[in-house]
Order: C-alpha cells, then sequence, then structure tokens
C-alpha cells in the first residue's frame, strides 16, 4: 500500500515561506491526481527522446519534472510514454509545456501535469539535458528534492537532498 502524498496546503502551513511552491497554474491529466516523490529532471524544448529513455527506467516512486522552457507547439508525453512511465513506478510526470492523449491520460494510474495539450509530436532528435536544475514557475527544481502535488499546485520541500 503506497503512502498518501501529503496535502501542499498543510506543508505550507508547517513549512510557511520555506517551501518553495510553484507560482505556473498546471491542469491535471493523469488518473492519479496527488503524487509525491524525489525529482529527476528532463531539460528538452521540443524534443522528447530523453524522456522517454527515462520513463524506461525504474521510477522507484520519483517524480520527472520535464522542463520544455514552457512550449506548447509539441506534445511532449502521450499516452504510451506516461503508460509506460506508470508501470515502471513512476509517480509522476510534470511538463512545463504540453502533453497529448489527454482522455487516455485520465485513466492511468500516474499523475501527469502540465500547461495544456497539443496533438502535435515532438522532435526526435536526443538534444536535452538531464538531471540538471531547472527553473519555472519562480522555482527551481533540483534533482533528488523531494516534490508534492495535488489540486492546489506543486510545491517542493525545503532543503537539498
Amino acid at each position: 500500500m503506497t503512502e498518501k502524498p501529503d496535502s501542499t496546503a498543510d506543508l505550507y502551513d508547517e513549512h510557511g515561506d520555506q517551501l518553495l511552491v510553484c507560482d505556473l497554474q498546471f491542469a491535471q491529466y493523469g488518473g492519479n491526481r496527488t503524487f509525491q516523490g524525489r525529482i529527476v529532471t528532463v531539460l528538452s524544448c521540443e524534443d522528447n527522446v530523453l524522456l522517454k529513455q527515462v520513463v524506461a527506467e525504474p521510477g522507484d516512486g520519483r517524480v520527472i519534472v520535464v522542463d520544455t522552457q514552457g512550449s506548447l507547439r509539441v506534445a511532449m508525453l502521450g499516452d504510451n510514454m506516461a503508460r509506460k512511465a506508470a508501470n515502471n513506478g513512476w509517480a509522476g510526470i510534470v511538463v512545463n509545456g504540453a502533453v497529448r492523449d489527454a482522455v487516455a491520460l485520465r485513466d492511468l494510474p500516474i499523475g501527469v501535469k502540465a500547461l495544456g495539450t497539443n496533438p502535435r509530436r515532438s522532435l526526435k532528435q536526443g538534444a536535452g539535458d538531464l538531471n540538471v536544475p531547472v527553473a519555472f514557475g519562480g522555482m527551481t527544481f533540483h534533482p533528488g528534492a523531494m516534490l508534492v502535488s495535488d489540486d492546489d499546485g506543486i510545491t517542493v520541500l525545503p532543503g537539498r537532498p
């Protein structure tokens, strides 16, 4: 049995302004509306080859944070990759960009948050970086830090791993 994630509101009440809170308003797309885990980052604008490699690895309850620099021109994640991530034990995926297959994503047992949707596929060139700090929404996501997400937002617990 998995532990129920902490409420982001309760975490804020506990930690105050030491809790990092993402200012961007992400939409919920995955079947799990609440999720938490240690962060793995993918920095890639409009190219999802690195993300495809990461979802194929054992997730061990971690969360993938994908920074596309906010591009909504292409989808970085669809139902096939999200299904593979869920099957491999990833708790969630946060995409600072677009996803596709929104209806199918709702039925998958994984948290998925994104800025929006686009049916267009991403590039397939392998450009980008893995496990580097990424910044958006007024905060920086560090690999290994603990992310907690629910309907109220996305937070990262204070302190580095």
